[in-house]
């Protein structure tokens, strides 16, 4: 199964949701990230923060939803609609839900503050991660309705 974590510009949370999630993959996995308007770089505190937490950093790349290197089966929004933030809407007939995190990018402050806000970020996402993996997977494969219900819980959190 193939999760595309996607996000406007493919910076930060995406990038962090796609580490995060490859790190704690259970066997036949994988995700992807993606953005609508990728900004073309991957964020340097994103990469700080995986780095600090043993996830590896290398080959993550901010890149556009037009050329995928696979489909996905899930699509997961990390934008943030109580930010005043409009999600991408991804096109193809798949599962789809929103889990919206606050951009750190956005953060302003002194730069403990600035890492506060990826550190926050990052939390985040790792909780609905890990709550994901958490899910009768194998039974919920067969039952896409159930699965989007319990995404879209873990997407409240």
């Amino acid at each position: 199964m193939n999760v595309l974590f996607l996000c406007v510009g493919n910076s930060c949370r995406s990038i962090l949701a796609e580490a995060i999630f490859n790190h704690l993959a259970l066997p036949g996995w994988r995700a992807i990230s993606a953005g609508s308007q990728p900004t073309g770089q991957v964020h340097p505190r994103s990469l700080a923060v995986l780095a600090r937490e043993g996830i590896a950093t290398e080959g993550y790349t901010s890149k556009s939803w037009d050329n995928l290197p696979l489909d996905p089966d899930i699509v997961i929004t990390v934008c943030s609609n109580a930010a005043g933030e409009t999600c991408p809407a991804y096109l193809a007939s798949v599962l789809r839900t929103n889990w919206g995190v606050d951009d750190p990018v956005q953060a302003t402050g002194t730069d403990a503050e600035i890492d506060a806000a990826f550190r926050t970020a990052y939390d985040s996402l790792r909780t609905r991660i890990e709550a994901f993996f958490a899910l009768p997977l194998a039974q919920l494969q067969n039952d896409p309705d159930q699965l989007k219900q319990k995404l879209d819980l873990i997407g409240q959190v």
